[in-house]
């Protein structure tokens, strides 16, 4: 990211495969298609090419600064590192969250081992077919640890661990890519306040060595009772869901800021899409408490869920609604 940026707008991660009606569904007609083996899996993935470069169109249109592959190729986020990292199998779906969508489990029954890149084909793909600077996401040691049936190792902390030296191998890997700013995905950590220890020291294996700019990336909750002992973890960026965890907003002016923040200002849960000026507005509260040049904005989690339409609308309200600030402060970029 460049020092001389003001406000950046990017995305959490994922983005909607499906489009609005009467637009055809190519990429869940292609996935029944192959599920029936109508289809081989070339055929699959060129559909997936396909929608990919929509998602990464749509984001460059609206005005997104730092973009993102959309995870069109993600079954969810757990999945994708499931299957290539050794050491695991899939099992049912079970409910992710609080949210009414559901994941595969992992399950842990040997020793977890990086073996090749998960996520860099995805990244060089998208930066190859994008007109804006791509971050890469990966789902982080202690999300995927708590999501997963642990069969093998003594305790929790032992498989985190061994999740985060393994993702360490991965981040290595998308900054041999190319990758300058990496998120880590760790909406758990809200959901396990009192394992903040161990989910401390796990940073510090996933992180150690990294040069890219760091992204941590926490969703559907606030981080009361972790602040601001939060800020002193290995991460460049902090980011915090300003929609789900409200409290947030009165958290943060406990102490300085220190870190940049990524600040999830849109809901990513909800139709309703944000005005120009409540955007604008947000970025005018916040920037009272994290200088504009360390600041970013963001939904408040991924926007796959929501119509096609209503997540093209939100992100060119976020852009809007920055460029909108700029005007009224003269600092900000959109």
């Amino acid at each position: 990211m460049s020092s001389e940026a003001a406000v950046i707008t990017t995305v959490i991660g994922n983005y909607p495969k499906i489009p609005d009606l009467p637009a055809p569904g190519k990429w869940r007609s292609a996935v029944e298609k192959f599920q029936k083996g109508q289809i081989d899996e070339a055929a699959l993935r060129t559909v997936e090419d396909e929608v990919t470069i929509d998602a990464i169109r749509d984001q460059v249109e609206a005005g997104v600064d730092l973009v993102t592959d959309g995870q069109i190729r993600w079954e969810d986020g757990q999945t994708p590192f499931a299957r290539k990292l050794r050491g695991f199998s899939i099992n049912g779906l079970q409910r992710y969250f609080d949210t009414n969508v559901y994941f595969r489990e992992p399950v842990v029954e040997g020793e977890v081992a990086w073996e090749s890149p998960i996520t860099v084909a995805d990244y060089t793909f998208a930066k190859a077919h994008s007109a804006r600077p791509v971050k890469p996401v990966i789902t982080g040691p202690f999300t995927l640890a708590k999501l997963s049936r642990n069969t093998f190792y003594p305790t929790f902390r032992d498989l985190a661990l061994a999740l985060a030296r393994a993702l360490n191998a991965e981040l290595k890997a998308l900054e041999a890519a190319g990758a300058e700013v990496i998120q880590i995905d760790e909406p758990a950590l809200l959901q396990h306040k009192p394992e903040y220890a161990t989910f401390a020291e796990a940073m510090g294996v996933l992180t150690a060595g990294a040069r890219a700019t760091l992204v941590l990336a926490t969703y559907f909750g606030d981080v009361s009772g972790l602040y601001p002992q939060i800020l002193d973890l290995p991460f460049a960026v902090l980011g915090l869901d300003f929609v789900a965890g409200y409290r947030n907003w009165e958290v943060v002016t406990s102490a300085p800021f220190t870190r940049s923040l990524m600040c999830g200002i849109l809901d990513a849960r909800n139709t309703r899409v944000e005005t120009v000026d409540e955007v604008a507005a947000a970025i005018r509260r916040i920037s009272r408490l994290v200088p504009l040049e360390r600041l970013m904005v963001a939904p408040s989690a991924g926007l796959e869920f929501l119509p096609h339409g209503v997540a093209r609308r939100k992100l060119r309200a976020l852009v809007e609604g920055t460029r909108a600030a700029r005007e009224a402060g003269r600092g900000v970029r959109a």
